[in-house]
């Protein structure tokens, strides 16, 4: 067998046994005519991205059509070109995630040599299918402030999407962290009814639909929200969170990046109270982005070929806050409740009184203790052992509620990498691989028992996008359809 139809056959089986996935990638097409609107086949259309020199080519069929699908998002420069017409060069075509663009062109008579170039582009209009969405690009996701730097805050940006919302009390007391307050609105539906991709793969947390991965602003391309009529590669959820990560160029671009809070900068609380000290705060955020051909001196030089991007951010948390609580009084201590009968009106009855009422056949009644008071002698042993692990009052020790004052701790730990290979094996095959790691570790203490979150997530992910020449038998044409794995 030769060796490219074993690769032709092994693709294939591959293709056989893996699930369509979501991609973030675009695609570009058109119809190509002459000055008198007739439509021009055999044309060559070259699309060029500067930042890697990747290259592909496609000639128009008998429709005048080309296509280009499956293109990373990023900025292309097509030209097109045909013996006897002028040159058409076009620069700077910005394809976003999920794009589908169309260009058409008009070629003019005239010497292949001469080139007319088309510059400032308007924006493109997706006429190529039904799906509503806003891409929030990379200029947004790096510029605008984000508190944690948590780009899903971007979403709000996305029209009839609301963001920052109380927490879901199931989702924070089952999972905790920072997945539960992610907190995304879609047409008024609940934040659990969202589904997340990265790179085109699955990011969609199983136990309340948040997200798996939250990459660090500076290794995001760009996202889309999505809104309604999905391809069908989605098909699930209200909303679709569409996210593609940075690939490496031809030249070294790095980022290093510190953000921190303290409450030594912070003003001083307003207490109607009086003046109350200042809460303590350590609120650390940090990491690198380095991204370029992948290059070893003296050995290997990837320009044009292999790229990386690699990204950290780590991020560490101390915060002191003061909390009210109620707590078993001084009085109550001893079995005095008279107190809470101004405050509540609430009668404590002696279980041992109890006897049948006469006046309602199969019920019971029994004496209230006079005052609510509870003679020292009635208190189980076992209830005064359990006082030993309530703190006493520190606050109006006489009084409830709200008579204790505690000092909570909080400790918030997390870790994120995530490492990008891109490799152009040829104008018809291109790949690229992610890896992404992500550990959170935090302590919220609560009294005497509170929370704490262990997280670890490990995805991996690769992708090739690959060419295949189809010979018909009816003419010496052929045309390029590129498949995706």
């Amino acid at each position: 067998m030769k060796s490219g139809c074993f690769w032709s056959v092994l693709f294939l089986a591959i293709l056989s046994v893996l699930p369509a996935i979501a991609q973030t990638q675009a695609s570009i097409s058109g119809v190509i005519h002459d000055s008198t609107g007739a439509v021009i086949p055999g044309v060559m259309v070259t699309v060029t991205n500067p930042a890697t020199n990747f290259t592909r080519n496609a000639i128009s069929n008998e429709a005048g059509v080309y296509n280009f699908p499956s293109l990373q998002p990023g900025q292309y420069d097509i030209k097109v070109e045909l013996p006897g017409f002028r040159t058409i060069t076009q620069k700077d075509v910005e394809l976003q995630v999920q794009q589908s663009a169309r260009i058409d062109f008009t070629l003019q008579v005239g010497e292949l040599s001469q080139t007319v170039e088309v510059s400032g582009t308007a924006a493109l209009i997706a006429t190529e299918n039904a799906t509503v969405g806003t891409v929030i690009e990379n200029k947004r996701i790096l510029e605008m402030p984000l508190n944690g730097r948590n780009f899903l805050q971007l979403t709000s940006l996305s029209p009839n999407v609301s963001y920052g919302f109380t927490t879901a009390g199931q989702e924070d007391q089952r999972q905790g962290g920072s997945r539960a307050a992610q907190n995304i609105s879609v047409a008024g539906q609940r934040s659990a009814f969202n589904h997340f991709t990265l790179d085109g793969v699955e990011n969609t947390d199983v136990n309340f639909n948040t997200y798996v991965i939250l990459p660090s602003i500076e290794a995001l391309q760009e996202f889309k929200v999505q809104t309604g009529i999905f391809p069908a590669e989605f098909g699930r959820a209200t909303t679709q969170i569409n996210a593609s990560t940075r690939a490496g160029t031809n030249q070294f671009h790095g980022t290093l990046f510190e953000f921190l809070r303290n409450d030594r900068l912070d003003a001083k609380q307003y207490a109607f109270a009086g003046e109350r000290p200042k809460d303590a705060l350590k609120w650390n955020q940090y990491g690198f982005t380095l991204g370029g051909p992948v290059t070893i001196p003296g050995l290997y030089k990837g320009t044009d070929r292999l790229f990386f991007m690699s990204n950290y951010e780590g991020f560490k948390e101390r915060r002191t806050t003061r909390t009210l609580y109620s707590v078993p009084s001084m009085k109550m201590r001893g079995g005095d409740f008279s107190e809470i009968l101004s405050l509540t009106s609430t009668r404590i009855y002696d279980p041992a009184t109890t006897r049948p009422d006469p006046s309602r056949p199969g019920a019971s009644i029994r004496d209230q203790f006079p005052g609510n008071l509870i003679p020292s002698n009635r208190i189980n042993s076992v209830s005064n052992k359990l006082l030993e692990f309530y703190p006493a009052p520190n606050l109006n020790p006489n009084l409830v509620p709200y008579n204790f004052e505690a000092t909570l701790n909080r400790k918030a730990d997390k870790d994120q990498f995530i490492q990008r290979i891109d490799f152009t094996e040829s104008s018809k095959s291109s790949w690229f691989g992610r890896y992404s790691w992500s550990g959170e570790s935090e302590a919220t203490p609560f009294f005497f028992n509170g929370s704490q979150v262990q997280t670890h997530v490990h995805q991996t992910m690769a992708s090739n996008t690959r060419c295949f020449r189809l010979q018909r038998s009816m003419n010496s044409g052929s045309a390029s359809t590129p498949s995706t794995i």
